[in-house]
C-alpha cells in the first residue's frame, strides 16, 4: 500500500481554505476583546459543514491565561475545573447582526483535551471534524494547535477502530465512532446523527482515516473495494470497547457539570435563549433588569411566562 500522507499535512491543507467574511468579523471582535492574550481561534461547526453564515457561528477562543478574558478570577477558575465557558456574541456587521456562540479555554486545556487516555470525549471527537484555523498569534500559536488538532483526529481514528467492525470501509469506522460519541452526550439528536456528520465531507474522512491509524500507531491492510482491516488483537477490542463503556458512563456526568455549570456563567446566555424563542416560535419576550441579572432565580417565573404565552407546553 503506498505511504498515506502526514495527518499533519492533510489539517494544514484543510486550513488554507478560505474564511467567509462574517466569520473573520466575528473573529476580529473576539481578537480585539482578548489581545495578545488569544492565541487562536478555531472556527467549526454546522455553518463552517454547510457554507451557511446565517444562524449562530461557532468558535473555540484558546487562551495563554483565563483570568483575563473577562476579568474574572472566579469564571477562570470554572473555566479550569470544567472547560470550556461558554459565551454568546452579537457583533454588528454591514447593518446586520452576527451571532456566534463561543467556547473558551485555555490552550494547554485544548491540548490534554484530544489526547486518546483522557475520559471527556467531547473535543477531540468535536475538532476530528472540519475545522478552520481563523486566527493564529504566531507560528508557534499555529504549529500547538495544529498538533492538537491532529491529535484529536488520531484519537478518534484510533476509537473508530477499536469500536468499529473488524474490517470495512473508512465509511464504516467513522459513523460507528460518531454514532459512539453521540451516545456519550446528552443530546437532542438521535445517535444516528453521527451518519450525517460523515455525509457532509465523506471523502475527507476517508482521506483521514489511514494517516490518523498511522499517527496512532495502527497498521492496517487494505483490500479491494477500499476495505480496510487494522491489525489489531481482539483483547485490545475487548479492552477497548469496556473502557469505552467507562466513558459514555462518565460523559452523561459530565454533560450534567457542564449543564450546571452553564447556568452560572454562560455570557449572554439570557440573550442567546431570546434568540433561539424568536427563531423558532417568532414570539418576543422582554425581561426586566432583574431577570437578566438573575437568571437562574428568575427561571420559574420565565418558564410560566412561556407557558402562558405558548411557547412551550
Amino acid at each position: 500500500m503506498t505511504a498515506p500522507p502526514r495527518l499533519a499535512d492533510l489539517i494544514r491543507t484543510e486550513w488554507q481554505a478560505p474564511l467567509p467574511d462574517p466569520a473573520a468579523a466575528l473573529v476580529r471582535a473576539l481578537r480585539d476583546h482578548g489581545g495578545d492574550n488569544v492565541a487562536a481561534v478555531l472556527f467549526y461547526g454546522s455553518n463552517l459543514r454547510s457554507g451557511d453564515v446565517e444562524g449562530v457561528l461557532d468558535f473555540y477562543v484558546l487562551l495563554d491565561r483565563l483570568t483575563p478574558w473577562r476579568d474574572s478570577r472566579s469564571l477562570a477558575a470554572a473555566t479550569h475545573l470544567l472547560p470550556p465557558s461558554v459565551e454568546y456574541w452579537e457583533v454588528p456587521w454591514q447593518g446586520h447582526v452576527l451571532r456566534a456562540k463561543v467556547a473558551v479555554m485555555g490552550i494547554g486545556q485544548f491540548a490534554a483535551a484530544n489526547r486518546f487516555g483522557g475520559w471527556d470525549t467531547t473535543i477531540w471527537a468535536r475538532f476530528a471534524q472540519p475545522v478552520l484555523l481563523a486566527h493564529a498569534r504566531d507560528a508557534a500559536a499555529t504549529g500547538r494547535v495544529l498538533a492538537a488538532v491532529a491529535q484529536a483526529v488520531s484519537t478518534a481514528g484510533r476509537w473508530a477502530a477499536l469500536l468499529g467492525p473488524a474490517q470495512g470501509t473508512a465509511r464504516d469506522y467513522w459513523e460507528a465512532l460518531f454514532m459512539a460519541t453521540y451516545a456519550a452526550e446528552l443530546r437532542v439528536e438521535k445517535a444516528a446523527r453521527g451518519v450525517s456528520l460523515v455525509d457532509h465531507a465523506a471523502d475527507r474522512y476517508t482521506a483521514l482515516l489511514v494517516p490518523a491509524w498511522q499517527a496512532a500507531g495502527i497498521t492496517c491492510e487494505e483490500k479491494a473495494g477500499g476495505i480496510l482491516l487494522p491489525l489489531m488483537g481482539q483483547t485490545e477490542r475487548t479492552r477497548g470497547v469496556r473502557a469505552w463503556a467507562r466513558r459514555r458512563l462518565f460523559g452523561k456526568g459530565l454533560n450534567v457539570a457542564r449543564l450546571v455549570k452553564a447556568a452560572f456563567t454562560f455570557q449572554g446566555g439570557v440573550d442567546y435563549l431570546l434568540w433561539k424563542l424568536h427563531r423558532h416560535s417568532g414570539m418576543r419576550l422582554e425581561l426586566t433588569p432583574w431577570q437578566r441579572r438573575h437568571p437562574v432565580l428568575s427561571a420559574p417565573g420565565i418558564l410560566w411566562k412561556l407557558k402562558r404565552m405558548g411557547a412551550i407546553r
